[in-house]
Parts: C-alpha cells; sequence; structure tokens
C-alpha cells in the first residue's frame, strides 16, 4: 500500500496567515490561523512587519503538522498564496529588511506616481504592464522605501538588496536565501512587469527607480521554487511547488481554468477575475489586465475588476449605524424588507473603484420614502454589493466580446442567500457557491500537487460540490432595478 501524502497550502493575507493540511484527494483536513499587527500610523499608511510574517508561518506549518500528528515524511510539498501588491525590500546577503512592508490599501506612494504622471508616461506604464499608474500597486511603494531609506537607493543599485512581494520574501527566507524567485501572476501586480514580453520591464522599472538587478526571477506558478527544511522542523527538503497571488490562487481554487469562466470574492471589498485565455485584452473602461498564472509553461490572461468597498458595507451597518448586532441577521431583515421600496446605497466611503474610479465621491442612499425603514436600509446595504459585481461582469463581458453563463463565488458573504440570490437575478446568470471557503489556500495547494504529479486535474476539481442559485427575476423588473442602480451612482460621481 502506498503511503499517504499531503501538501501543505499556505495562505498568506491581509490580516494574518493559515496553513492548510491537504491529503492526496485534495480534500481540505486541517486549518490553523495566525494574526499579525495593522502597523497604521497618523497620516493612514499600513505596514507590516515581514519577521512577524516570517516566523507566524514557520509556526503554523510546525503546529499544523504537530496536531494532525502525521508523519514529517509524509509531507510532500508546500504551496503559497499570498497578499498581493503588499511590497518589502530586505539585504541580499543577510535577509534583514530595511524597512516593513508597504501594504497594498497604504497610498504614501501616490507623490512618487502624481509626478510620473505630470511627465506623462502613465499611458506607456499601462500600455507595458496592464495596470493603471497607481500607489495601490508595488512599484510605487519600493520606490517611496528606496527614496525614503538612507543608502537603500544606492545598494539597491548595487545589487546588494531585493526588493520583491510577500511570497518572494517567504520563499527567500523558508530556502535560507538560496532562493529569489516570483510567479506570473504576483510579478504581474508589481506594475513594472511587461506582459507581452513577459519579463521585468526595463524602461518602466527606471522610470521609478527600482533597478531590475534586485528583482526576483519570474516563474511559472506551479514550478518548483526551491526547498526547504522550515528551520530545522522537517528531516528532509520539502519542495515550494507554486506560488500565487490571492484572487489568482482562488481563481484557480475555484477551477475557472477556461476563456470566459468568472469568479468574484467577497471580503472587505471584492475582486472580480475573469480568464480572458492566451492573448491579453486591455480595458479602456476601468477595469485592468494581468497574468492569471504561468503553468506548464503556458501563461493565461485576466480582467480583473477591484471594488472598495462590498463587505465593508455590512460592517458599517453593525459598527457604526448600530443596526444590526451581527452580519448573520441581514438575510431575515432584507427578506421581509418593503417589496416596492426604492432605497438604493451607494457606498462610496472611500471613493468609487472599478469601473468608475473616482476617488472623489461620496456615499450615497436616495429613494427613500415612508417605508423606508432598518429593514429597507439593511436591503439595500445588501443589494449594493450586488450591484457593484454586475457593473464588473457586464463590463467585462463587453470587453472580451465573451457570454458568460456563470459565477463562481467566494468569501463570507456567499453565506447570504439573499444575497447571493438576488446576485442571480441581476446577473441573470447562476451563481455557484462552492462548499469549501478556502480557495486561496485551495489553489495554492492543488497548483502544488499537480506540479508534483500527486493529483490529476480533471479528479479534483470534478470533486468541488457547489450550491447554484439560480435567476428568478423577471427581465423588465431586473433593468428597472439596475437603472435605478446607475441613476444613483450618478448622483455622486464628482461633476
Amino acid at each position: 500500500m502506498m503511503a499517504e501524502k499531503y501538501i501543505i497550502g499556505i495562505d498568506q493575507s491581509t490580516q494574518g496567515t493559515k496553513a492548510m493540511l491537504f491529503d492526496q484527494t485534495g480534500d481540505l483536513l486541517e486549518r490553523m490561523d495566525l494574526p499579525h499587527e495593522q502597523i497604521i500610523n497618523e497620516k493612514g499608511w499600513v505596514e507590516h512587519d515581514p519577521i512577524e510574517i516570517y516566523d507566524n508561518t514557520v509556526e503554523l506549518i510546525r503546529s499544523l503538522v504537530d496536531r494532525c500528528r502525521i508523519s514529517r515524511d509524509s509531507v510532500a510539498g508546500i504551496g503559497i498564496s499570498s497578499q498581493r501588491e503588499t511590497a518589502l525590500v530586505w539585504d541580499r546577503a543577510t535577509g534583514e529588511p530595511v524597512y516593513n512592508a508597504v501594504v497594498w490599501q497604504c497610498a504614501r506612494g501616490a507623490d512618487i506616481c502624481n509626478q510620473l504622471e505630470r511627465q506623462g508616461v502613465a499611458d506607456l506604464i499601462r500600455e507595458h504592464t496592464g495596470l493603471s499608474l497607481s500607489p495601490y500597486f508595488s512599484a510605487a511603494k519600493i520606490a517611496w522605501v528606496l527614496q525614503n531609506v538612507e543608502g537603500a537607493q544606492q545598494r539597491a543599485d548595487r545589487g546588494e538588496l531585493c526588493c520583491g512581494t510577500v511570497d518572494s520574501w517567504l520563499l527567500y527566507r523558508l530556502t535560507a536565501g538560496a532562493a529569489f524567485k516570483t510567479d506570473y501572476s504576483n510579478a504581474s501586480r508589481t506594475q513594472m512587469f511587461n506582459i507581452r514580453t513577459l519579463k521585468w520591464d526595463e524602461e518602466v522599472c527606471s522610470l521609478f527607480g527600482i533597478p531590475t538587478c534586485a528583482l526576483a526571477q519570474v516563474c511559472d506558478s506551479n514550478s518548483h521554487f526551491g526547498d526547504t527544511d522550515v528551520e530545522g522542523f522537517f528531516d528532509h527538503p520539502i519542495p515550494i511547488h507554486s506560488m500565487l497571488g490571492d484572487s489568482h490562487a482562488a481563481l484557480f481554487g475555484q477551477g475557472c481554468l477556461k476563456r470566459g469562466m468568472i469568479k468574484s470574492t467577497y471580503g472587505t471589498g471584492s475582486s472580480v477575475m475573469m480568464n480572458i485565455g492566451s492573448e491579453p485584452v486591455f480595458s479602456e473602461k476601468g477595469v485592468v489586465t494581468s497574468l492569471a498564472w504561468g503553468m506548464d509553461g503556458n501563461v493565461e490572461y485576466v480582467l480583473e475588476g477591484n471594488i472598495n468597498n462590498t463587505g465593508a458595507v455590512v460592517s458599517w451597518l453593525q459598527k457604526d449605524l448600530g443596526l444590526i448586532a451581527s452580519a448573520s441577521e441581514t438575510q431575515e431583515l432584507a427578506e421581509r424588507a418593503h417589496e416596492e421600496d426604492q432605497t438604493y446605497l451607494v457606498p462610496a466611503f472611500t471613493g468609487l473603484g472599478a469601473p468608475y474610479w473616482d476617488s472623489k465621491a461620496r456615499g450615497i442612499i436616495c429613494g427613500m420614502s415612508r417605508t423606508t425603514g432598518k429593514r429597507e436600509i439593511v436591503k439595500a446595504a445588501l443589494d449594493c454589493i450586488a450591484y457593484q459585481i454586475v457593473d464588473i461582469v457586464r463590463l467585462m463581458s463587453e470587453e472580451a466580446g465573451l457570454p458568460i453563463r456563470e459565477i463562481r463565488v467566494d468569501g463570507g458573504p456567499t453565506r447570504n442567500g439573499y444575497l447571493m440570490q438576488f446576485q442571480s437575478d441581476m446577473l441573470g446568470i447562476d451563481v455557484q457557491v462552492p462548499k469549501a471557503e478556502e480557495l486561496s489556500g485551495i489553489g495554492a495547494a492543488f497548483a502544488a500537487g499537480l506540479g508534483l504529479g500527486i493529483y490529476d486535474k480533471k479528479q479534483i476539481f470534478s470533486r468541488m460540490t457547489r450550491t447554484a442559485y439560480h435567476p428568478r427575476m423577471q427581465e423588465e423588473e431586473r433593468d428597472r432595478k439596475y437603472q435605478g442602480w446607475k441613476d444613483a451612482v450618478r448622483l455622486v460621481l464628482a461633476k
């Protein structure tokens, strides 16, 4: 009888790190989590301590194996999904960070981007990288560190520093400095990678003042990135056999492997991502183009739209308005709301993201009548989550010239039956909710297991069970409701 083999999936996210153990059929057996500190100053700058993230990752791998009481020899490989765009710089010789990780939420690179905008190079950057010039991406964050840490620019120019994302940092430390690599998905979100030539873009990097000698080797997402004994925990080296950005890992974990397949992750905000196949499509209307992944020598592209506030709207109802005690109350309240009420909420608390990209927009509640009360406001809050997803999905279908037949979804809000049914009604297509919740970790583990030859692709994806929501709303009613949403959005857009 063949000995059991296990895959460890690491999901290193904004709030914390998860470690998951998968068996050789792809089933998730156990999950463990550790949070890390959110370092936020009076300017609203957001940082993470890279050492804390690494130490948590090591602790979780050890604790997971011990808790599950499996043989250390039975661990066949590790896959890593990570928060994207978060950037850090460290000493190539010692592995010590020269500064904290600058988190994707942090806009401290705005002045750098504004300067490049004034130089008239924003279109060039977008044409080469697929991304609109923004401090959201890694390049401006790394440039800020090099400009503001004494001696960092000179050391980077001499090749003494590594500039990278969280995946390459974890790999570097887990392999004791032997491997400095990243994958296509993470590289494509740095705003330094040319998604046509599939190389670091010398011209764009020079505009940000970042030497390409300080950047990681870019590899297929299911490559053998390196080996680790996790600080001596394992008696033999364990291959790290996948690295993916978290949204890309979720797309892979959802089985969106064919052109035209689409997923939406509902979190604090939302990422809507569509597989557009082996050729890039460049949107003119507010969504960006990135690489989905590289697998076995082939790359695939995605269109992506990022929404600022989706799950955050429910937190706002609870923590700021005090209308609900917990998110679980929202489904019943929305279902009991007055059917004819026409209240709309546009949650532009921090401006509007894709496809509007209006940072000056501010939120609004409109269309209220005497029938509007607590239930109706809660319903409007859930509805606005679905409307924002519709905005992106319709745009992606138009830009890619592809019909969308279903959307696969994940994240905490997908447990809300009212929201999922309304999402299906407003899109006019099926909404598929997987039973499994940890799609980023699943995607990383599946990619590693496939790279190692442990998993069969057809078998592991066919085993995933889902709950389907089918559209029930008449087209005329759908059009009327969506037009009301568009009218409400127009009220908040900067003139």
